[in-house]
């Protein structure tokens, strides 16, 4: 582990850290007239950047996340502003930086520096080369998350250069590992160094955002998520030859059991959290969607209409239920040995109220085989964010003053993300991405041909600086605009 504030780097860059935190001592003295903002700059310096961000390959495993942290601590270090970098592994780092304020709870901006593997055979661009193509970025993390990470760093940057007078701190932080459950990351941040987040009670992380879907637009706040329960199936047998066919092998033990949980059916169960999304999607949602919307328990309770669900939005369909995909398998290392052991890896993902060893116990009566051992893999606690906060209603402001005829919803995610570990410590967390993507690209999510448009990215920026600028200035904020 290190822990490396920037006012203790060596040589001039330590002359100019010291500088920088003497003048922050005294910017209750002498603070500097406050500036208006240049917003082109900062729309400039975010294309430049998440094509530079995306470059640095960051792809967990291994994740080398350091290499991220040097990109941003050259940024913060010619900014003048002091930040700490600790690592929880070789490579594996993680990077903070502090604005104070008033007494009221700190802000934080939250994003990931590790990106899910890509493929490149099966990409129509280079997912490390930043290729731009009909005014889009194309690279593995512009949507998840890297681009996000860089609109909450120019904003965090716009606050500094303006020298305005802040009523809350605003803390920025980038972290290693979200991708593989952040033991490396938020959560190991959580307990090595819980004075990164003093004083918290605002987090802005990713999770939600704009989608359009045949000319309408919808934008989910995320409050709240499926409970990620993933599991390794293991099945043993005797090892023999290959040509020596067992009916009792670990490989058919493990193929019957994965046979089972294909095609079992989880009972569908509508949470309010999800019946309350449901109903915000409705008035947005195509014609022969919108009274099935509206009463999603109906539908739910409908196979038919469930499995036309299913079919066209599977991402809504796993809302309405528990889930498991089968996503990894071991097997025999050579092809002529039946294996001694085989093993699946599953990604179950439960609703927010549901019991983890009560599904243990269902999963376990559908597989129906003694054979089979099942470890847990990874489980957390669920929490949901409440919607009558200061940063809920400025996300809500900002987005309807550049998207007027835009839906916003509080939305349940069916994935997961770095917010639970604030949930659980009763810090509200918001999902939430500046970007209106459309509904065909966003399968680039560890899909291929990830791509963010410029203009999301320039529009972004915009709508991240007044988001965190109505969340630290009040209503003071509105009569300052940026130019």
């Amino acid at each position: 582990m290190s822990v490396v504030p920037r006012t203790q780097q060596r040589g001039a860059g330590a002359a100019t850290a010291a500088l920088a935190a003497f003048g922050l001592l005294v910017a209750g003295v002498a603070r500097p007239a406050p500036a208006t903002v240049d917003m082109r700059r900062l729309q400039d310096e975010a294309v430049s950047r998440i094509e530079r961000y995306v470059r640095i390959d960051t792809t967990n495993p291994p994740g080398n996340e350091q290499q991220a942290v040097e990109f941003f601590a050259k940024i913060l270090a010619a900014e003048g502003i002091p930040y700490h970098t600790a690592q929880s592994a070789p490579g594996r780092g993680n990077i903070w930086a502090r604005l104070k304020g008033g007494s009221k709870p700190a802000l934080l901006l939250l994003s990931h520096m590790d990106v899910v593997p890509a493929d490149r055979r099966y990409w129509h661009a280079d997912p490390f080369a930043a290729t731009v193509r009909n005014g889009e970025i194309w690279g593995r993390g512009t949507l998840d998350t890297k681009t996000l990470g860089i609109v909450e760093l120019e904003a965090f940057l716009a606050l500094h250069r303006s020298h305005q007078a802040l009523d809350r701190d605003v803390i920025f932080m980038a972290t290693a590992d979200e991708e593989a459950g952040a033991a490396y990351g938020a959560g190991w941040m959580m307990q090595h160094h819980p004075e990164s987040f003093a004083g918290a009670g605002y987090v802005l992380n990713e999770g939600g955002g704009g989608d359009l879907d045949q000319g309408r637009e919808r934008f989910g706040i995320e409050v709240t998520q499926k409970v990620p329960f993933w599991i390794k199936l293991t099945a043993t047998g005797t090892p023999r030859h290959g040509s020596d066919p067992q009916v009792a092998s670990a490989v058919n033990h493990l193929v019957r059991a994965l046979y089972r949980l294909q095609t079992y059916q989880f009972a569908p169960r509508i949470l309010p959290a999800v019946d309350r999304y449901f109903k915000g999607l409705a008035p947005s949602a195509p014609p022969q969607w919108r009274a099935a919307f509206a009463d999603i328990a109906a539908t739910a309770a409908n196979p038919d209409a469930l499995l036309r669900l299913q079919t066209e939005y599977p991402g809504l369909a796993a809302l309405t239920r528990n889930t498991c995909s089968i996503t990894m398998l071991n097997g025999s290392a050579k092809i002529n040995v039946i294996p001694a052991e085989a093993d699946a890896q599953l990604d179950c993902r439960l609703l927010p109220d549901q019991d983890p060893a009560a599904f243990e116990r269902e999963l376990a009566a559908a597989i129906n085989d003694p054979a089979i051992r099942m470890q847990t893999i990874l489980v957390f606690k669920p929490g949901v964010s409440p919607l009558d906060t200061p940063l809920y209603r400025a996300i809500v402001d900002v987005t309807h003053r550049h998207y007027p005829q835009a839906a916003i919803v509080p939305a349940v995610a069916t994935g997961f993300t770095d917010s639970h570990f604030f949930r659980d410590r009763g810090i509200a967390a918001y999902g939430y991405a500046p970007f209106l993507v459309p509904h065909a690209e966003e399968s680039g999510i560890h899909g291929n041909d990830e791509r963010i448009s410029i203009d999301n990215v320039r529009r972004g920026t915009r709508m991240m600086y007044e988001i965190v600028r109505e969340m630290t200035a009040g209503d003071a904020a509105s009569a300052r605009t940026a130019r």
